[in-house]
């Protein structure tokens, strides 16, 4: 007997799973004047008023994140997890849902919120690092480095998967990116609520709870 289609809910990680923006705590360890300059970038990615592209490389080349720093904003991620998130999942599950990440942002960082959350699938940025933990590069190559990535790793996990259905839920424009590749798009306000989002998106809520009325 063949497994049934599953049915994936798709989360973005920054500011959405989590308070914090993770290349945001990154620049932060290097001192306020970096940490303006790269949240700066950050915004305008996210807002919509510059490619994914334009800012991706960039901001890693000024904070050269250390491995050290990068597990330490993995910590950070769990400190800072959305309130109801837990017991989301656990509600989602048991409705016969399955939750991954679909980040920009950077998969050493985001894997143990995955883990706290037992989520087991993470599509986010590889980073590398030398023996001594100091910064080597990124995976340029991974689609979400750049405008229109999202969207690319939707297509590619439903030929992968082919799901029954799929819902996406984010606070980001290049979340939105990915409405027309999934079944529902949620736009997600609880720590940064932007107005294109909320525009674009097929529902708009504040609390991760939310989304167990929404897909009953």
């Amino acid at each position: 007997m063949s497994n049934p289609a599953p049915r994936l809910i798709v989360f973005d990680c920054d500011s959405t799973l989590s308070a914090i923006e993770g290349v945001d705590e990154l620049a932060r360890v290097r001192g306020p004047e970096v940490f303006a300059q790269v949240e700066a970038m950050t915004h305008d990615a996210m807002d919509g008023r510059l490619a994914v592209e334009a800012v991706f490389g960039r901001r890693l080349e000024i904070i050269q994140p250390s491995a050290a720093d990068v597990a330490a904003v993995g910590q950070r991620y769990i400190e800072t997890v959305e309130p109801t998130a837990l017991a989301t999942l656990q509600a989602l599950r048991a409705k016969g849902w399955t939750p991954l990440i679909l980040s920009g942002g950077f998969r050493p960082a985001i894997r143990p919120l995955a883990d706290f959350l037992e989520i087991d699938r993470v599509e986010a940025v590889d980073l590398y690092f030398d023996a001594a933990g100091e910064y080597t590069g990124y995976a340029t190559d991974y689609p979400t480095t750049r405008s229109g990535g999202k969207p690319e790793v939707i297509r590619q996990l439903k030929t992968a998967l082919a799901p029954a259905r799929i819902v996406m839920v984010g606070d980001g424009v290049s979340d939105l990116e990915t409405k027309p590749e999934v079944d529902m798009f949620v736009g997600y306000g609880a720590y940064v609520a932007r107005d294109k989002v909320k525009a674009g998106a097929d529902h708009f809520i504040t609390r991760l709870v939310d989304l167990v009325a929404l897909l009953d």
